[in-house]
């Protein structure tokens, strides 16, 4: 599970690799270390048919009957078109999730976060397989409108697996953006497997 990434390029640098329409976009500081329920810049497919980028907060409400809603950040690549949870979305509301590195702790003790940054990015930005959906419910007493999003996590490669045996993110090449927003549900499937080995670079954050 990864429930830590940065997205640290200007707004202007994502609109312009992620062929974002002109228009207005959201005011986005650089953004360090990103935690669950963060507001973060995510690219989606407009009405129009072409590419905008919107705030979302980052993980699907999942409702826990008299207990607080729990945010659900990633989806795995092995449930999202059988799971309910899942599959609307998958269906119909894929997105992309610009990002600069992703981070994961050393399961062992003493914990130690690594950070993973794709070794061939333009710019150093690259992007996560996210889906998205509206949301309308209480939250901390309040009723709320939310559009949330959350990413595909896969088996890890072996540049994540020494740190996190578990998972890692699935990550997009700018090639494969168009079919994972706008093609079939198969032929989107098909990308949310590992990164290549050796794709990625690792800094231990000391």
């Amino acid at each position: 599970m990864c429930n830590l990434y940065s997205m640290t390029a200007p707004v202007d640098t994502i609109r312009r690799l992620f062929e974002v329409a002109a228009g207005a976009v959201p005011n986005v500081p650089a953004l360090g270390s990103i935690r669950p329920t963060e507001r973060v810049p995510v690219v989606r497919s407009s009405r129009a048919g072409d590419r905008e980028m919107a705030m979302m907060r980052w993980g699907f409400v999942l409702p826990q009957g008299d207990k607080a809603p729990k945010p659900v950040t990633n989806a795995r690549s092995d449930k999202v078109n059988i799971s309910g949870f899942w599959r609307s979305s998958f269906e119909s509301r894929r997105c992309l999730v610009p990002v600069t590195a992703f981070g994961e702790w050393t399961q062992a003790a003493p914990k130690i976060l690594h950070w993973f940054r794709l070794k061939e990015a333009e710019e150093g930005v690259f992007a996560f397989a996210g889906l998205w959906r509206p949301w309308q419910g209480e939250l901390r007493g309040e009723r709320v409108s939310l559009e949330t999003m959350a990413f595909l996590t896969t088996e890890p490669n072996a540049d994540v697996r020494p740190i996190h045996p578990k998972s890692m993110p699935v990550i997009l090449r700018p090639d494969q953006y168009d079919t994972w927003m706008n093609g079939s549900p198969k032929d989107a499937l098909a990308l949310a497997g590992p990164l290549e080995d050796g794709s990625l670079d690792v800094e231990r954050a000391d």
